[in-house]
């Protein structure tokens, strides 16, 4: 008669109990693994967006510091435009105050000329001079016969006359001077304005001649 052990029946063997919980950790394991890369992202792709929004950054500095110096340039060239013209205006005035001083020699020169006086070394020295104002950009302007014009002309006599059909100025007293289109002196003149009825008179002529005409039946036909 053997001896049986108390309790040995009922203990289980655990080696399946064991193999079926590494398992199921295994299981466990794999499922969180392939759940990590939709749950939290990994290190490059955190390294990738962060590389990413610096270039974006980069980029709009770069946008801002190109309208910045596109401005600037602009600015830059309306200013250098600006010097630019207020230098020619300040030169023109500066010849026109200049050439302004000498229009009373030149009168002088121009009645002696006309006077028959500029001969010898005065003549050599009243061109010379004639010469430099004129590539200064002075120039000589008014002549008899053309039309009174109020903007250059300045009317120093006035008569009528039956010659004329317009305000014309018919004796140069002093002639006017420019510069481009700047006016130093307008050219003082003597005009003359179509005489009073002239035109009137000539018209109500020209109508009786038409009317004895059409009274006597027009001129006679050969």
């Amino acid at each position: 008669m053997t001896e049986e052990t108390p309790g040995f029946d009922d203990k289980k063997p655990e080696g399946p109990s064991d193999a079926a919980g590494s398992e199921e950790a295994a299981q466990g394991a794999g499922a969180a693994d392939k759940a990590a890369p939709g749950s939290a992202p990994s290190g490059e792709e955190l390294v990738e967006v962060g590389l990413k929004a610096q270039l974006d950054q980069a980029q709009a500095a770069l946008g801002e510091r190109t309208a910045d110096l596109q401005r600037l340039q602009a600015e830059y060239q309306n200013y250098r435009r600006r010097v630019e013209r207020d230098r020619v205006t300040v030169k023109e005035i500066a010849v026109a105050n200049l050439l302004s001083e000498l229009l009373p020699t030149l009168d002088d020169i121009g009645r002696a000329r006309d006077h028959g006086e500029l001969v010898g070394g005065f003549k050599s020295v009243a061109e010379s001079l004639e010469t430099i104002v004129a590539k200064m950009g002075l120039q000589q302007f008014g002549k008899e016969g053309e039309p009174f014009d109020p903007l250059v002309h300045e009317a120093l006599m006035h008569s009528y006359a039956p010659d004329v059909t317009e305000t014309t100025c018919v004796q140069i007293l002093q002639p006017g001077y420019r510069i481009g289109e700047r006016t130093i002196r307008p050219a003082r003149v003597a005009v003359a304005e179509p005489q009073p009825g002239a035109q009137g008179a000539k018209g109500e002529g020209e109508d009786a001649g038409s009317g004895s005409e059409e009274e006597s039946g027009g001129p006679d036909k050969g």
